[in-house]
């Protein structure tokens, strides 16, 4: 039998999104991830992305953050789900939908750090590029619907706990850890990359998808089912329309996530679910 990792990596990072940058991610990277992730008691998870032509934010990575979250939780390990004032109301609505971990507005990377997380995991949070700026995949300068908050990632608090990224396009914050292979695969998309590194860089198809995958693999650490349900992925879709989020590739306020259509998510999540009872004691 494969592995579960070969299999995770399989399903969520194929380049069904047609960005290439997912293409890059390996088997192992995921049992890196899962063995630092059983090491942390404390972890701090970042997202919130803006979609600058909707004033709002994108349904990708506040869904993702209030599962993995709540999957540590339930581990026994504490976590905090950590945003912007901008995405706020977006991220908190969507984790307290699925009674998700705490979500706390900063506007610094220090509001992260005095927390004091063993562990700092991001996902769908843009990443600073060379030249400071911070750009979507349309490699438009958002900079100013971007607060840093990948500074931790730079910081000196750094050696104080290790960071895991999740991502899927290559501008978001830890995928600078494969800067170089990223601007192999889209040389165009170069001086957009994120240059953040994280310790292990996971990128995937869609970065919610990233993370459930990470909760269904604690699920096997941990011998008990971590992750969620699809009742439960519509609810939190509902909370990010309900206060204006839109899918980041349509820009349209629908039950979508990066240009897939909600009836994906059945298939993704149940096939999470056959690879945790595959490989959970019995």
């Amino acid at each position: 039998m494969r592995s579960a990792f070969s299999r995770i990596s399989e399903l969520v990072s194929c380049d069904r999104a047609g960005r290439v940058v997912s293409m890059l991610n390996r088997p192992s990277f995921w049992g890196k991830a899962v063995e630092k992730l059983k090491l942390s008691r404390r972890v701090a998870i970042v997202t919130g992305f803006m979609v600058p032509d909707t004033n709002s934010p994108e349904t990708d990575g506040p869904p993702g953050a209030a599962i993995l979250g709540r999957a540590i939780l339930r581990s026994g390990r504490e976590c905090t789900i950590f945003t912007d004032p901008l995405c706020y109301e977006a991220v908190s609505l969507c984790s307290d939908s699925v009674k998700g971990p705490l979500v706390t507005s900063v506007t610094t990377s220090a509001g992260i750090s005095e927390w004091f997380p063993d562990m700092v995991i991001f996902i769908e949070r843009l990443g600073r590029a060379g030249d400071g700026r911070y750009y979507n995949m349309r490699c438009r300068d958002i900079t100013e619907y971007t607060l840093p908050l990948d500074e931790i990632l730079l910081s000196p608090e750094k050696g104080k706990f290790s960071a895991i990224a999740i991502g899927d396009g290559g501008n978001e914050a830890g995928l600078g850890s494969l800067k170089d292979k990223i601007v192999e695969l889209i040389p165009d998309f170069a001086n957009c990359v994120s240059v953040t590194e994280a310790d292990i860089a996971l990128p995937v198809d869609v970065s919610n998808w990233g993370a459930y995958a990470l909760a269904a693999l604690l699920s096997i650490s941990e011998s008990m089912w971590l992750g969620h349900s699809l009742e439960e992925e519509e609810l939190m879709l509902r909370s990010l329309i309900k206060c204006g989020a839109v899918d980041g590739v349509t820009k349209l306020a629908s039950l979508s996530v990066d240009g897939f259509p909600f009836e994906y998510e059945k298939e993704i999540l149940s096939s999470l679910k056959n690879v945790y009872k595959d490989f959970v004691s019995k």
